[in-house]
């Protein structure tokens, strides 16, 4: 549950933050678009100004109207006796006309001089490239009655493929992005009488780079929106990592439950035994008999005591505090096995000790060392379907060591579960089978407990055989 809560807070951060940033997106994006449709506005109603003074009364550019003039005023007669006799001769005698008179203009073209004037008289921005472009001709042989000889939108075999855009014939300048936006100019100019011609044609001027610089003119615009974006996940980040302490001593407290609840059970059963025991009325007649009891009772009671103040150190993940002392294992293992013999009374559960150490004396916490001998008993309980269940426990040493071997013949582990069979919480069930009462933190605190002692512990375990676990104490 925690985990799906955590992922989801994840998610919903996540989604969060892409819907900001695709709005953040959306407003950048507008705003250049709408710096983009006015940027050099006013500079282009200057240069609208003196190019219509330029070519009033005229065509294209200063001079446009006397070339036009003279290929197609020069050649009706010609065209309109070829349009009346041959369609697609008049087709190819056209495009011939027209590709001479786009030559004479492009030779011709005096923009490039103009536009430096106008630049210079109005101190405009210098940086300028401008497109000059023929988009339609027509010609009427009957008044208002045109015929078209050339529309941007065909292409033409005879004429120059060089100067055919889709933009129009290109007569001068080098601007390559033709748009609205950089529309300085656009005439029809024609008349309604006969033997007349009708031309289209555009004037184009922008800056140098347009986008990079409208990009650099709202670079501090994109610095306050990355600022923006860049606070909030600060700020989020903040947030969720105090949520993420409140969480985890949440979890700290219910581990200090889990933990209570795990740790007394042990000493709480065998004082609920000998109690019971010591009801039985041949027990209370015979003191010989009664005074093992107390002991046992005196024993746990001592643990819980212990289990009180030790309890929260693992729970609160800290590094365990050992009080440690020398004392025999073999007379501590004798004393633990009596204990859990108590425990398991009236069970089909075989506990024995083997003691075949020479050397058996240690220095460790008496406290801590009946936790990890306990847990590991636990488990070779819980986990055995035996009718009959066997428990050795044995004991021997080297010149190095001390070892410690509790082997059991309960279901055994695979080499997964061995990989996280110390993790906290971790519990593997298995398919079909029935679910083993636990809270997945014994081999936890057996865990804790050796690195804490700085021993050694090593399972073996053969699937549906059984595990042994050796710990192994260093002299």
């Amino acid at each position: 549950m925690v985990r799906y809560s955590t992922t989801t807070h994840k998610i919903i951060a996540t989604v969060s933050f892409l819907i900001l940033s695709s709005v953040q997106f959306f407003l950048l994006y507008n705003t250049y678009e709408l710096k983009d449709d006015h940027f050099y506005l006013a500079e282009q109603g200057i240069l609208n100004r003196d190019y219509t003074k330029a070519v009033a009364n005229d065509k294209i550019m200063p001079g446009g109207q006397r070339i036009m003039d003279c290929y197609l005023a020069g050649d009706m007669a010609l065209m309109e006796q070829t349009w009346n006799q041959d369609h697609k001769a008049f087709d190819i005698l056209v495009q011939k006309i027209c590709d001479s008179a786009f030559l004479a203009l492009r030779k011709a073209n005096n923009m490039d001089s103009l536009l430096v004037r106008w630049v210079t008289e109005n101190h405009l921005q210098r940086d300028l490239e401008y497109a000059l472009l023929v988009e339609r001709v027509d010609i009427a042989f009957e008044p208002n009655k045109y015929i078209n000889l050339y529309d941007r939108s065909k292409r033409y075999p005879l004429m120059d493929s060089v100067i055919q855009t889709k933009d129009g014939i290109r007569i001068g300048g080098t601007l390559k992005e033709i748009a609205a936006r950089n529309l300085v100019s656009f005439y029809g100019v024609g008349s309604p009488a006969g033997h007349s011609s009708r031309v289209e044609f555009s004037f184009h001027v922008d800056i140098r780079n347009r986008k990079a610089t409208i990009l650099w003119l709202m670079l501090p615009t994109f610095l306050l929106s990355l600022f923006s974006v860049l606070s909030v996940v600060l700020l989020f980040f903040i947030t969720f990592r105090n949520w993420m302490r409140q969480k985890k001593l949440s979890e700290m407290k219910s581990d200090f439950i889990n933990s209570i609840t795990h740790e007394f059970h042990t000493p709480l059963s065998a004082i609920i035994v000998a109690n019971k025991t010591m009801q039985n009325e041949k027990v209370i007649s015979t003191r010989e008999k009664l005074q093992p009891l107390t002991e046992v009772i005196q024993r746990q009671a001592d643990r819980l005591k212990i289990l009180i103040g030790q309890v929260l150190d693992i729970t609160t993940m800290n590094k365990i505090s050992l009080a440690k002392e020398e004392f025999a294992v073999h007379n501590q293992l004798e004393e633990i096995l009596l204990d859990y013999r108590l425990k398991l009374t009236g069970t089909n559960v075989e506990l024995s000790l083997q003691k075949d150490a020479e050397k058996d004396s240690v220095r460790a916490d008496r406290f801590w060392f009946t936790t990890i001998i306990l847990n590991i008993l636990d488990n070779a309980v819980k986990y055995n379907s035996n009718e009959w269940k066997e428990i050795k426990v044995a004991i021997f040493d080297d010149k190095k060591s001390l070892y410690v071997i509790i082997r059991d013949n309960g279901m055994g582990m695979t080499e997964e579960i061995k990989k996280h069979v110390f993790e906290k919480f971790y519990r593997h069930v298995r398919s079909g089978s029935e679910t083993i009462k636990g809270l997945g933190l014994g081999l936890f605190y057996v865990k804790k407990a050796i690195e804490a002692h700085n021993w050694g512990i090593a399972i073996t375990s053969v699937e549906g055989e059984g595990s042994t676990f050796t710990i192994t104490i260093p002299f």
